[in-house]
């Protein structure tokens, strides 16, 4: 038994190695698809965001050069003057729009709200008044390079507490090609436009445009461009700039007041940008240029009400919002940074995602976690199946070991019954042998003593002759070649038999047999069987009570219900607890010290059970409130023959 139990261990050992391995790589596996998978749709997320951006801009960019100022009422087809039709007369639709204007060369601004600024309409009063200090602010900016900001390019960055060395992305994009990312949500380059004079004349005025003759100043488009952006300022000459060269040349000289002749201008338009005007204010414009005069034309972007914007549009509401928690921020550089967020609470998140949107929304910085990923469904069934596996495997595994250890305890148990049943049959035939021996030798000197020699080589052979049979028939109810003759009685010739057969037994060894038999229909039961189970019984009460104080075996027979009881109950030490179901087991006896001194084989027992259930019955034992043990018959008071 030792050995097998090493020989399990062993196994468990080898086998937790490979399962182990399984486990881990499968739920690694199941930890990067739940991430990548989350990564996925916060990316998804994102773009949402980046695709309304983008469109914003394009709208922006699609604008012709003279909306961003007030356009007079125009004579319709009937002769009536109506107002302006376009939108940006109107107070922005979106709340998270201040407003809109044109920056002009001397620092000064128009509004496409008002035609007049010293003639301002009390219901437009507070947004100009906001507008010019933008406006104000936005001068200093442009002309003071240190105090210029520059909105680093679109970033993408995913951080994790468990960082994967292979994404399952990677199976099928190639690296770059899955990074790579917008740097622009507009146009990347500068274009150029031939507008009218009629839309030029609504950027500047008629005095302007014909004082675009003169010579332009030293500062390049290009060297303005970079001192807005904070690249410092470079100094070049107008005459080396090759397309304001071909510009003017197209244009001809406008100084002799033939800008009436004039059919068209070209009009380098600009990307649109930004710059942060303040921790609230956010100006997004483009720079156009016409005949080396720089206007800026866009709208300030309220900052909170934008990110808020976002957050409801795209977030808000959304699944993922019960699990994780987006954050917007807008960077700055010595600024405070307003943040807006929405969704469950991240302490300490387990899964990152960063973005930066690109320009000119480059100060918007998106960041997603999440404590908890949502798991797979993969999960689930896995789960489902190492518990499975479990509550089958160590079970199993346990019922291996018991069933080993049982067949083991049986091998003991039958090489205990082979010695068991050699001594046993060695016993009455040493008797018979001796008794035979002093009748040969005359040792009995009268007829009593004769008789009584007699009915001890009776009683050993009777004995020897129930051994053999109780061995024989064991073996025939394994092998099931015993089958039971069911025949109607009420136990009376049993009794009778049982009582001729033990009668000399009980009276050498002192007992007193009670027989407590009530009126009992017949009920039908197997004659032989029957015998041989009160004898086993009897035989074992003998025994295991020949040391006790009062000797004495009580045999009764009742019908309760539609069973027959038959009990035989004895006066001897009784039997302990935890043996009371195992001694009808094959081979079994009670290892205690008054069992070890007494002889036995351990199958007198097993075969009372089994010729009970050969008559359909069952047999059970239970200790008496004071003294001994009874044991019950319980057999079937009628069954169809």
């Amino acid at each position: 038994m030792r050995r097998l139990k090493g020989f399990i261990l062993l196994f468990c050992m080898v086998l937790s190695i490979p399962a182990t391995y399984l486990l881990f790589h499968t739920y690694r596996s199941l930890d990067q698809e739940e991430r990548s998978e989350l990564r996925y749709f916060a990316n998804s997320l994102f773009d949402r965001m980046e695709a309304e951006l983008s469109l914003m801009i394009q709208q922006e960019e699609a604008r012709a050069v003279d909306d961003y100022t007030y356009k007079p009422m125009d004579k319709g087809a009937d002769g009536k003057w109506n107002p302006p039709s376009r939108q940006l007369s109107q107070a922005p639709s979106s709340p998270f729009i201040l407003g809109y204007f044109q920056n002009n060369p001397d620092g000064g601004f128009q509004s496409p709200l008002v035609s007049n600024m010293a003639q301002i309409p009390p219901q437009q009063a507070a947004v100009i008044r906001e507008l010019e200090e933008v406006n104000r602010v936005f001068n200093r900016r442009r002309t003071d390079e240190k105090e210029g900001e520059v909105f680093r390019p679109a970033t993408m960055k995913t951080t994790a507490v468990k960082e994967e060395t292979v994404e399952i992305a990677d199976k099928y994009f190639a690296f770059n090609e899955r990074r790579s990312q917008k740097s622009s949500l507009g146009s990347k380059e500068k274009r150029l436009e031939q507008i009218p004079v009629a839309q030029a004349l609504n950027v500047a005025p008629r005095e302007q445009l014909e004082r675009m003759s003169a010579p332009a100043p030293s500062t390049s488009v290009e060297g303005e461009t970079d001192a807005m952006v904070g690249y410092g300022r470079a100094k070049k000459d107008l005459s080396q700039s090759s397309a304001l060269d071909e510009q003017r040349q197209a244009e001809g000289d406008l100084s002799n007041g033939q800008l009436i002749d004039k059919k068209t201008f070209q009009v380098e338009v600009d990307p649109m940008q930004s710059v942060r005007i303040d921790g609230e204010h956010i100006l997004i414009f483009r720079r156009i240029v016409i005949h080396g005069q720089i206007y800026r034309q866009g709208f300030v972007l309220l900052v909170r009400p934008f990110l808020q914007h976002l957050l409801k549009t795209h977030f808000e509401g959304q699944p993922m919002a019960r699990f994780t928690k987006l954050q917007l921020a807008v960077e700055g550089m010595d600024m405070a940074k307003p943040v807006v967020q929405a969704g469950a609470v991240a302490d300490g998140p387990r899964f990152l995602i960063h973005r930066t949107f690109p320009r000119p929304f480059s100060f918007v910085q998106a960041t997603l976690a999440c404590d908890r990923i949502p798991p797979s469904t993969g999960r689930r069934t896995l789960n489902i199946m190492v518990g499975v596996t479990a509550l089958i495997f160590f079970p199993g595994l346990f019922a291996i070991y018991r069933s080993a250890g049982a067949v083991s305890e049986l091998a003991e148990r039958r090489a205990l019954f082979v010695s068991s049943v050699t001594h046993e049959l060695k016993t009455p035939l040493t008797n018979i042998r001796m008794y035979i021996e002093m009748l040969e030798q005359g040792i009995a000197q009268n007829p009593e003593r004769e008789r009584e020699y007699f009915r001890v080589l009776l009683s050993e052979s009777g004995r020897l002759a129930r051994l053999i049979n109780n061995v024989l028939e064991f073996s025939k109810l394994e092998k099931k070649h015993r089958k039971a003759d069911l025949q109607k009685g009420t136990l009376d010739d049993v009794i009778t038999e049982v009582r001729e057969v033990m009668q000399e037994k009980l009276r050498q060894e002192g007992f007193v047999l009670l027989v407590e038999k009530e009126e009992i229909p017949p009920f039908p039961y197997d004659r032989e069987m029957m015998v041989q189970i009160l004898i086993n019984l009897m035989e074992n009460s003998l025994k295991f009570s020949k040391n006790a104080l009062e000797r004495q075996i009580t045999l009764s027979v009742h019908p309760q219900g539609e069973w027959v009881r038959i009990r035989l109950g004895d006066t001897g030490p009784g039997i302990p607890q935890a043996a009371l179901k195992k001694i009808f087991d094959d081979f079994y006896r009670v290892d205690s010290e008054q069992v070890r001194n007494t002889q036995g084989t351990g199958i007198g027992l097993a075969l009372v059970k089994k010729f009970a259930a050969a008559m359909g019955g069952s047999v059970s034992a239970a200790n008496n409130p004071v003294v001994g043990c009874t044991i019950t018959v319980s057999l079937p008071g009628s069954c169809k023959l």
